[in-house]
């Protein structure tokens, strides 16, 4: 059948006499039929997975290659590398068996356990490589594009598994509010910082893995600046490459942008959660490592400096869906939605009784014949008054004044600079986002800081009166609230 023809024949049983919706067994049961080439491509991917190591050759030792710097702590010699190369074969394997028996499964309907399991072999698969150190780059490449299509065919593409039968339905926008945060113009813009970290983590985890041997460097050049931050202390210490690591978040964030509606601040509050921790608290413990670069390592790492630059602003962007998704737990609880239980509105969302219509947010189709118009929308919520710009200006200034000024990278006086320059910027970007207006006042903090501990080491004059008058600079700039363009309901309060 044809998919116009399947639609065709979906609104037919999804039409009834009487004009209400049809009941929830027959939504699903039409549902599941539309969807019947996932489990069948679900199968296909179990033989190729089954396959792949004997096809590749995962196990022929001219094909291995050895971890940048002598990495890995638990593989460290040729023993060790038999041992990865066996590992990476038998999760193929395993997977595709697993894949085989779940496929097969999820042709019944009625049966959303196993395209949950499925999704999993799919996470797991995002993660072998990194956790076995795959010593050949098509094993690294076969598994973490087949654990992405198993993610996206099992839970993106039609949907959460049986969540037909729970969600309430209801208009998009959360009450209050003067947008929705969690419309497609508002991910839109996280899915392309996601799609581009993802890239960036993913060449910098190649020369980690020994895929490749060089990385480019158009500032630091890759001996004096990006090998050693690569191969330091700093990141040995990790169990595995923290470049892969990152590329599996970034991995994550990639694909949580495409989950759920435009109501999914309310149907979905478990996902825009665990997307809120990757994204925020996992995203400022990115950019903090990579800030400490100069600190701890006394290099810099150019293709470092970009992913955390493509990290930063996805912090600002996705809180907002945050606030409104706990306005709404907050909210349903005390309407008793869901017997009152946090735990039931938690996994299955609240009713859509209090929600409001869209009526601003232009739609995402129209892209191409008005991108200005959606990528104005997608940064909704996300404002830059003059007093953070400057703010922003004045942390890069502290980041490059070292340098300029002929300060030694390994001084105390450079490590006040760069780190006092470093959380000047990431509390402007991230006091950008206007429901965390807020947190500028860390800037006053930092500011008075940075001025005090530059006069107790030894430094220059210029550095001195730099660092110190940054640092006033950061505290007057901290005063002025700025521009607050949009309303968030009884949010409102804190943003001042």
């Amino acid at each position: 059948m044809t998919r116009p023809m399947g639609l065709r024949s979906a609104a037919e049983r999804l039409d009834t006499p009487d004009g209400e919706p049809a009941d929830p067994t027959t939504v699903a049961e039409v549902h599941h039929r539309q969807n019947l080439w996932i489990p069948w491509t679900v199968v296909v991917l179990g033989v190729w997975l089954i396959t792949t190591p004997f096809t590749f050759g995962y196990l022929t030792e001219a094909n291995w290659v050895r971890p940048s710097g002598g990495r890995g702590v638990w593989f460290s010699d040729d023993t060790h590398d038999a041992l990865r190369a066996q590992l990476m074969t038998w999760s193929d394997v395993a997977s595709g068996v697993l894949l085989l028996v779940l496929g097969w499964r999820m042709l019944r309907p009625g049966r959303p356990t196993s395209w949950w399991l499925a999704c999993s072999v799919g996470i797991w698969l995002v993660f072998a490589p990194v956790v076995f150190w795959s010593p050949t780059a098509v094993g690294f490449f076969n598994d973490s594009t087949i654990g992405l299509l198993l993610i996206a065919l099992t839970i993106l593409v039609p949907g959460m598994p049986a969540m037909a039968s729970y969600m309430q339905m209801g208009p998009p926008q959360p009450p209050g509010w003067t947008y929705n945060p969690s419309s497609w113009s508002q991910r839109s813009v996280l899915i392309a910082l996601g799609f581009l970290g993802l890239v960036v983590s993913r060449y910098l985890a190649a020369f980690q893995l020994g895929y490749v041997s060089t990385i480019w460097d158009p500032f630091f050049g890759f001996d004096g600046g990006t090998q050693p931050v690569l191969n330091s202390e700093m990141s040995h210490m990790w169990p595995v490459s923290d470049a892969a690591l990152g590329t599996v978040a970034y991995s994550f964030e990639f694909l949580m942008g495409y989950m759920g509606g435009p109501s999914r601040w309310r149907t979905m509050p478990w996902m825009v959660t665990i997307f809120g921790i990757l994204v925020i608290p996992l995203g400022l413990t990115h950019v903090a490592l990579v800030m400490s670069q100069p600190v701890v390592v006394h290099e810099w790492c150019t293709m470092c400096l970009v992913a955390a630059a493509v990290m930063l602003p996805m912090i600002p962007l996705e809180v907002d869906e945050v606030v409104a998704m706990l306005q709404h737990v907050r909210d349903a609880h005390r309407r008793g939605d869901r017997g009152g239980s946090l735990w039931q509105i938690f996994w299955k969302g609240g009713s859509g009784d209090t929600s409001v219509p869209d009526r601003r947010t232009p739609d995402i189709a129209e892209f191409p014949d008005r991108p200005l118009r959606v990528l104005r929308a997608s940064v909704w919520g996300f404002s830059v008054p003059p007093s953070l710009a400057a703010l922003a200006v004045i942390g890069i200034a502290l980041l490059a004044a070292p340098s300029v000024l002929g300060e030694p990278i390994t001084s105390g006086a450079a490590d006040i600079a760069h780190l006092g320059g470093a959380a000047v910027l990431v509390i402007a970007v991230v006091a950008m986002g206007e429901v965390v207006r807020l947190l500028r006042w860390l800037a006053a903090a930092a500011g008075l800081v940075l001025a005090v501990s530059i006069l107790v080491v030894d430094s220059s004059t210029a550095t001195t009166i730099v660092v110190v008058a940054a640092g006033l600079g950061s505290i007057a700039l901290a005063v002025p609230r700025g521009r607050v363009t949009e309303r968030y309901a009884d949010w409102d309060r804190f943003v001042r």
